[in-house]
C-alpha cells in the first residue's frame, strides 16, 4: 500500500464500532475481575486466574481483528464453504473427543484451553449463508432458496444439539431475520412465529380447551366481519383448525421432546413452581444480585453476592449480575446503551453495503449478537429460562470473545472495502 491508499483505507474503517468492541471487552475484563477475585492473586493480569486469561484473550482478539481488517474482503466471501466445512469436521469431532462440562459434550481440550466449535459454528453459518444467497441466479426469493438457504443453518444445529447444547442451537434460529431482511420470508409468518410462541406458553398456563374455546370466539368473530369475502371465512377456519391442534400437541411436546431440567426451568420462570434452592437457585441469586446493587451499585470489587459466589457461573453466563450489583441500575443502563449503539450502527452499516454479499452477513451478524444480547439479560432477570449463552465481549472465555470479535471484525473489513466494490 502506497502512503495514499494506506490513508484512505484506515479513513474508510469503522472506527466508532471499534471503539464500542473494545468498551464492551474492557467492561467484560473488570467485570470478570470482581466476579472471581481472588485476594491471594488480585493482579488483574495475573495468568492464574480467570481474569489474567481473559487478558490474553482480548489481546489475542485485538491481534485477530488487525490482521482481518489486512486480508482482502474477497478472500472470506470465497472461503466460506471452506469454513464451514472445517467447522462442520469441528462440530463432529467435538461428540468423539470433547471435554463433558455440565452436561455438554461442547468443548476440545488443546492444553490448558478448550475450544468451543459451536462458537465459531454462527460465524461459518452467517458466511455461508451469505455466500449462497448472494449467489442465487434468480435475485427472486423462492422456496428452493429457501429450503437450501435452512439446511445450512439447520445442518450444525443438529450437531449442536447433539451435544446437547440448547442455548447455543437456539442462537441459530436468530438468523430467521436474515431471510426476512432478503425477502424469503413474509411479515405473516413472523406473525405466525410470535403467535405460536404465545400459544406454547398460554397453553402451559392455561386448560387446553378454555384457549381452543377463546380462538373460537376469535376466528369467529373475523369470519363474520368478514363475510363478504369467502376466502376469509375459509381463512379464519384454517386458522382455529391450525391453532386447536397445535394447542392440543403442546403438552405432549413439552413433555416428550424437552429435556427435565429445561421444563423445569421455563416452570420457574412461568411461575408454575417455586424452587429457590433448586432449579431457581441461579436465577433467584441472581435477582438478588441486581437487585441489591440499586441505583447505583455498590462500589466495584464490594459486592457481596458476587465475593462470596452466590451465583454460579457468574463470570461467563450470569456475569451481568456482577455489573448490576455493583453498578447498579444506571450501569446496567450505560452497558445496554452501549450494545444497542452496537446494533443499529452494525444495521446502519448493513444497509449501506454495495454487495448482496456484505448486506446478508452483517444482518446475520447483527441477529446473532442481539439474540445473545436480549437471551443472556433476559435470563439473569427472570424474562426468559435459563439457557447458558455468554453475554458477547463480556462473559469470560476465549472461543466466545474469538469467535464475536472475528464475527464483528469481518463486517468491518467488507465495510471498509464497499466503495471499490460493485453491486452483486
Amino acid at each position: 500500500m502506497n502512503s495514499l491508499q494506506e490513508k484512505s483505507f484506515f479513513g474508510r474503517i469503522d472506527w466508532i464500532t471499534i471503539l464500542l468492541w473494545f468498551t464492551l471487552c474492557l467492561i467484560g475484563w473488570f467485570n470478570i475481575h470482581a466476579a472471581v477475585y481472588d485476594p491471594e492473586n488480585p493482579g488483574i493480569f495475573n495468568l492464574a486466574t480467570n481474569y489474567g486469561k481473559q487478558s490474553i484473550y482480548i489481546f489475542t482478539a485485538l491481534i485477530i481483528g488487525i490482521c482481518i481488517l489486512i486480508i482482502d474482503s474477497r478472500f472470506f466471501m470465497s472461503s466460506a464453504p471452506i469454513i464451514y466445512f472445517i467447522v462442520v469436521l469441528l462440530l463432529i469431532l467435538v461428540l468423539v473427543v470433547g471435554r463433558n462440562v455440565a452436561g455438554n459434550q461442547a468443548w476440545i481440550p488443546l492444553g490448558s484451553f478448550r475450544l468451543q466449535p459451536s462458537e465459531f459454528g454462527k460465524l461459518a453459518t452467517c458466511l455461508t449463508l451469505a455466500y449462497y444467497l448472494s449467489n442465487q441466479t434468480n435475485k427472486n426469493p423462492n422456496l428452493k432458496t429457501l429450503f437450501v438457504g435452512a439446511c445450512i443453518v439447520l445442518f450444525p444445529v443438529a450437531l449442536v444439539m447433539l451435544q446437547p447444547d440448547t442455548g447455543s442451537a437456539l442462537a441459530f434460529f436468530s438468523l430467521t431475520f436474515v431471510f426476512y431482511r432478503e425477502g424469503y420470508l413474509s411479515t405473516g409468518f413472523l406473525i405466525i412465529g410470535g403467535l405460536a410462541i404465545f400459544l406454547f406458553v398460554i397453553a402451559l398456563l392455561i386448560n387446553q380447551w378454555i384457549i381452543i374455546g377463546c380462538i373460537a370466539l376469535i376466528c369467529g368473530f373475523f369470519a363474520f366481519t368478514m363475510r363478504k369475502k369467502r376466502k376469509n371465512v375459509i381463512n379464519m377456519a384454517i386458522l382455529f383448525v391450525a391453532s386447536s391442534v397445535y394447542v392440543l400437541c403442546v403438552d405432549f411436546a413439552y413433555e416428550k421432546i424437552l429435556q427435565p431440567h429445561q421444563r423445569n426451568r421455563i416452570d420457574i420462570v412461568l411461575g408454575k413452581i417455586d424452587d429457590p434452592r433448586g432449579g431457581g437457585y441461579n436465577l433467584n441469586q441472581s435477582k438478588i444480585a441486581i437487585g441489591s446493587g440499586q441505583l447505583f451499585g455498590k462500589g466495584y470489587l464490594q459486592g457481596t453476592q458476587t465475593k462470596y459466589n452466590f451465583v454460579p457461573e457468574q463470570s461467563t453466563d450470569f456475569i451481568f449480575c456482577t455489573i448490576g450489583e455493583e453498578w447498579g441500575f444506571v450501569g446496567s443502563v450505560v452497558l445496554t446503551a452501549i450494545y444497542l449503539t452496537l446494533l443499529l450502527r452494525i444495521v446502519n452499516i448493513a444497509e449501506r453495503q454495495r454487495t448482496a454479499f456484505a448486506r446478508i452477513y452483517a444482518y446475520g451478524v447483527a441477529s446473532i449478537l442481539f439474540f445473545h444480547f436480549f437471551i443472556n439479560i433476559g435470563m439473569t432477570i427472570g424474562l426468559v429460562p435459563v439457557i447458558g449463552i455468554p453475554l458477547p465481549f463480556i462473559s469470560y472465555g476465549g472461543s466466545s470473545l474469538w469467535s464475536f470479535t472475528i464475527l464483528l471484525f469481518i463486517l468491518l473489513r467488507f465495510d471498509s472495502s464497499r466503495k471499490g466494490t460493485v453491486g452483486i
